[in-house]
C-alpha cells in the first residue's frame, strides 16, 4: 500500500510539473501572439529550464513559489540588478544576437527604392504645405505604414509567383522609414520655403527696392544646383556631430523621444499577426481616402478657371462679408487632413489667431488708415496694413521661440545635473525576479547588446566632421560671398552644442526648436556682418545653424527606434546617410517643379510662401533694427511677444484641466499673415476628429492617421499632374465666381 502510495504521489507530482509546463506555454503562446518570431525560443527554454529543475515537492492546488531572501548589497556605479535563471546566461543572449539580420542585410535595395518613391511623394506634401500655410504635421506614420505596404505587397507577389522572396522584418522596416523621414526632412530645413526662398528677387521687390536695409546686392534667385550643393554641404555635418552621444542619450540618459519610440512601436506591431490586420486595415483606409482626395482635387481644378477668384478655393461657404475677411471653407483635403492628425488645441490656436487678427485686429487697423499710415499705399506695402501682419506674426513666433528655449535649455541642464549628481553607491536590493520581470530583463538586455554591437568609431565621426567644416568653408564663401569662412568655422564651432541641446530638448519634450536655433543664428551674423550683406549672410547662416540642428535631433529619433526595434545603430546611421543624400536631389528637384509650374512668394498665389518674407524682414531687423516699422507697430509687436510669454507661463504653471484650453502662440501666429481660410479647414478636420472619438474612440485611435494621411497624400499627388498642366499652359476650362448679386 505504502509503495502504491508513493507512485501515485510521484505521478502527481510529476503531473503538476507537466501542469506547470502547460500553463508557461498557454501564457506564452497568449502573451506573445502578437510579438516577433524571434523572441519565441525565449520562454520555450525557460519553461523547459523550469521543467528541468522541478523538484518532487508536495502537491498544492495553486501551489506559488516562495521568494527567495532578498540579499543586501552596495551598488557599483555601473552596476545592475543580478539575475539568477537560466534564461539571461550569455549562450541564449548570443544565439538571440545572431537571430537578428546583420546591418547589411537590413539595408535592401527594394528597401531603397521603396524609400525614394515615398521621399518623393512626401517632399511634394511637405514643400505643398510649406508653400501654403507653413504648417506641417508628422508624416512618420504614413511612412511607416506605406512602407510596410509597398515591400509586403512586393513579397507577397513574389512569392505567389513561386520565387523565393526574402522576409521583411522589422529592421528592414525601420530603415526605410528613417530613409523617407530624412528625405522629406530636407524639405523643411533646406529652408525652400523660408531661407532660401527670402532671398529671390520676388521677395525683394515684395518689401519693396526703397525700404531701409533691403539691397538689390542680397538678392539670390533659386537655382538647382546651387542649391543642391548647399544642401549637401550642410545637411550632413548634424548627422556626424552627435554621433559618439548615441549610447548616452539613449541608453544612459534614457531619454524618451516620444515620435521615436511611437514610431518604433507602430513598426513592431506591423509584424505581428494582430498587428499586420491592423495594418492592412489602416492601409485600405488610407488607400480609399486617397483616391476620394485625388478625385476631389482633380474636380476642383476643373473649376478653377484663370486667376486667384475662382473654384472651390474661393467659395464663399460663411457669407460674402465674412469672405473678403478671409473667413471661408476652401474645400482643401490637406487641411481638413492636418486637421485630423494636428492635436486638438493646435487647430484651436490657429483658429483663434485667426479670429484675433482678422476678425478683430486687422479690421481696426484699416480703419486708422491716413492716421497710422497712408491710405493710398499698396495691399501689399510694409509701411501699411501688411507691415503690421508680418511683424506682429513675427513678436509672436519670436516670442513663443525665446521661452520654449529657455524653457527645454533650462529642463536640459536640470536633467544633466541630476543624473551627474545622483548618488552612485547606494544600497540596493538584490534579488530573483519572476519570469515576467526576468523577461523584460532580458529584453532589455538584448536590445543594448544589439545597439552597441556594431560600433561606430569616433574617429569616424570626429574626422567626418572636420572633413565636412573644411569643405563647408570653402563652398559656402563661393555660394554666399558676404558669408566669410570664418564666420562659417564659428557657426560649426557652436553648432555642435546647440545640436546637443536641441536632440536633448526633444528627447524630454519631443519639441525640436531647430528653427529657433536657426534664428538665433540669423540675428547674430546680420548684425554682425551689417548692412553690407548682412541679410544674405544672416539667411545663409540661419540655413547652416537649422540643418545642423535638426538633422542631429532627427537622427536621435532614429537611433530610438532602432534601439526598440532591434535595429543595428550602424544601419540607422547608414540609412540616415542615404536618405540624406536622396533627400539632396528629391527636396531640390521637386521644389523646382513647383517654382517652375506655379506662381510662388506672392500675395495673390495660394502658393504664398509666408516664411519667405518674415525671414527676410527678420534680417533686416537684424541689420536695420526697428526704426523703419509702421506707427504704433513697435507697441503691437511689444504686446503680442509679452501675450506669448504670458500664454506659454499659463500653459505650464496653470491647472491641468485649464492649461489645456490655453491656446500655442506659435501657432496663433500663422493666420496673422496669411489669412483665416485654412484655419476652418482645420478646425472643420478637428470636429470631425472630436466626434469620431466621441461616437467610437478605438476606431479613431487606429483609423484617423491613416484617414489623415490619404487625405494629404491624394491632394499631393494631384499636384504632379497639376504641375505638369500647368507647364505645358493648359488651363482650367471654367470658372467658378461667386459675388453679390447686381440690383438693376
Amino acid at each position: 500500500m505504502r509503495k502504491q502510495l508513493n507512485q501515485h504521489k510521484s505521478i502527481l507530482q510529476f503531473t503538476h510539473c507537466l501542469t506547470k509546463i502547460r500553463r508557461k506555454l498557454v501564457v506564452f503562446l497568449f502573451r506573445n501572439n502578437n510579438r516577433q518570431a524571434d523572441q519565441d525560443s525565449i520562454l520555450l527554454r525557460q519553461a523547459s529550464n523550469q521543467a528541468f529543475v522541478c523538484q518532487p515537492t508536495p502537491f498544492f492546488p495553486n501551489n506559488q513559489t516562495t521568494p527567495s531572501l532578498a540579499t543586501m548589497g552596495t551598488e557599483s556605479p555601473r552596476s545592475s540588478v543580478e539575475i539568477s535563471e537560466p534564461l539571461l546566461n550569455n549562450t541564449t543572449l548570443e544565439s538571440e544576437v545572431e537571430a537578428i539580420p546583420e546591418w547589411k542585410d537590413q539595408i535592401t535595395l527594394r528597401g531603397l527604392i521603396v524609400s525614394a518613391l515615398l521621399g518623393t511623394l512626401f517632399c511634394i506634401i511637405t514643400h505643398k504645405l510649406n508653400l501654403t500655410v507653413g504648417i506641417i504635421p508628422s508624416l512618420n506614420v504614413a511612412a511607416g505604414l506605406l512602407g510596410f505596404f509597398f515591400v509586403k505587397s512586393w513579397t507577397t507577389f513574389v512569392n505567389k509567383l513561386g520565387f523565393f522572396a526574402k522576409p521583411f522584418t522589422r529592421q528592414e522596416n525601420t530603415v526605410i522609414q528613417t530613409c523617407v523621414v530624412a528625405c522629406y526632412g530636407l524639405a523643411f530645413s533646406g529652408g525652400f520655403g523660408s531661407y532660401l526662398l527670402s532671398m529671390d528677387e520676388r521677395t525683394y521687390n515684395l518689401i519693396g527696392p526703397d525700404y531701409p536695409g533691403n539691397r538689390a546686392e542680397d538678392v539670390k534667385n533659386p537655382g538647382l544646383l546651387w542649391m543642391m550643393g548647399f544642401i549637401f554641404v550642410v545637411s550632413f555635418l548634424g548627422l556626424f556631430s552627435l554621433v559618439p552621444l548615441r549610447k548616452v542619450m539613449v541608453m544612459e540618459y534614457k531619454l524618451t523621444y516620444p515620435s521615436g519610440t511611437a514610431t518604433a512601436m507602430l513598426i513592431n506591431s506591423f509584424h505581428t499577426t494582430t498587428g499586420a490586420e491592423l495594418a492592412r486595415k489602416q492601409v485600405s483606409s488610407l488607400g480609399k481616402y486617397l483616391s476620394i482626395s485625388f478625385v476631389w482635387s482633380c474636380f476642383k481644378w476643373f473649376f478653377s478657371g484663370v486667376g486667384d477668384a475662382c473654384g472651390f478655393d474661393n467659395f464663399p461657404s460663411l457669407g460674402l462679408l465674412l469672405y473678403k475677411n478671409t473667413f471661408y471653407f476652401d474645400f482643401s483635403p490637406t487641411y481638413v487632413g492636418c486637421g485630423l492628425i494636428c492635436p486638438h488645441i493646435v487647430n484651436c490656436s490657429v483658429l483663434f489667431g485667426a479670429i484675433i487678427s482678422w476678425g478683430f485686429l486687422w479690421p481696426y487697423i484699416t480703419t486708422r488708415a491716413g492716421d497710422w499710415y497712408p491710405a493710398d499705399l499698396g495691399s501689399n506695402d510694409f509701411k501699411g496694413l501688411y507691415g503690421y501682419k508680418v511683424f506682429v506674426a513675427i513678436a509672436l513666433i519670436l516670442g513663443d521661440g525665446l521661452y520654449n528655449l529657455i524653457k527645454i535649455v533650462t529642463i536640459s541642464v536640470k536633467a544633466i545635473w541630476n543624473n551627474s549628481t545622483k548618488q552612485q553607491n547606494l544600497p540596493v536590493t538584490k534579488e530573483i525576479l519572476d519570469s515576467e520581470t526576468s523577461e523584460l530583463h532580458a529584453e532589455q538586455q538584448k536590445r543594448d547588446t544589439v545597439f552597441l554591437k556594431d560600433n561606430i568609431p569616433t574617429w569616424f565621426a570626429a574626422s567626418g566632421y572636420v572633413v565636412l567644416v573644411a569643405i563647408s568653408m570653402a563652398t559656402m564663401p563661393l555660394i554666399f560671398p558676404p558669408l566669410k569662412w570664418y564666420l562659417v568655422l564659428c557657426s560649426y564651432i557652436i553648432a555642435p552644442a546647440l545640436a546637443f541641446c536641441n536632440s536633448y530638448g526633444c528627447g524630454l519634450t519631443d519639441w525640436s526648436l531647430a528653427s529657433t536655433y536657426g534664428k538665433i543664428g540669423l540675428f547674430i551674423i546680420a548684425s554682425l556682418v551689417g548692412t553690407n550683406g548682412g541679410v544674405l549672410a544672416g539667411l545663409a547662416a540661419c540655413g547652416v545653424m537649422m540643418s545642423i540642428v535638426a538633422t542631429a535631433a532627427d537622427l536621435m529619433q532614429d537611433f530610438k527606434t532602432g534601439y526598440l526595434t532591434l535595429s543595428s545603430a550602424k544601419s540607422m546611421f547608414v540609412s540616415q546617410l542615404v536618405g540624406t543624400a536622396m533627400g539632396c536631389i528629391i527636396a531640390p528637384l521637386t521644389f523646382w517643379m513647383f517654382w517652375t509650374a506655379f506662381e510662388i512668394g506672392t500675395p495673390d498665389s495660394p502658393y504664398k510662401a509666408p516664411y519667405a518674407i518674415i525671414y527676410r524682414e527678420m534680417a533686416i531687423l537684424g541689420v536695420e533694427g526697428f526704426s523703419e516699422l509702421p506707427q504704433h507697430c513697435l507697441a503691437l509687436c511689444c504686446g503680442f511677444f509679452a501675450a506669448a510669454l504670458v500664454l506659454n507661463l499659463v500653459r505650464d504653471f496653470a491647472p491641468a484641466k485649464v492649461a489645456r484650453f490655453v491656446p500655442i502662440p506659435m501657432a496663433m501666429a500663422v493666420p496673422f499673415y496669411i489669412g483665416a481660410y485654412f484655419a476652418i479647414d482645420m478646425f472643420v478636420g478637428t470636429v470631425i476628429l472630436f466626434v469620431w472619438e466621441r461616437i467610437n474612440k478605438k476606431d479613431a485611435e487606429d483609423y484617423a492617421g491613416a484617414v489623415a494621411s490619404g487625405l494629404i497624400c491624394g491632394d499631393g499627388i494631384w499636384t504632379i499632374p497639376s504641375a505638369i498642366l500647368s507647364i505645358l499652359r493648359v488651363d482650367p476650362p471654367i470658372c467658378m465666381y461667386f459675388g453679390p448679386s447686381v440690383v438693376s
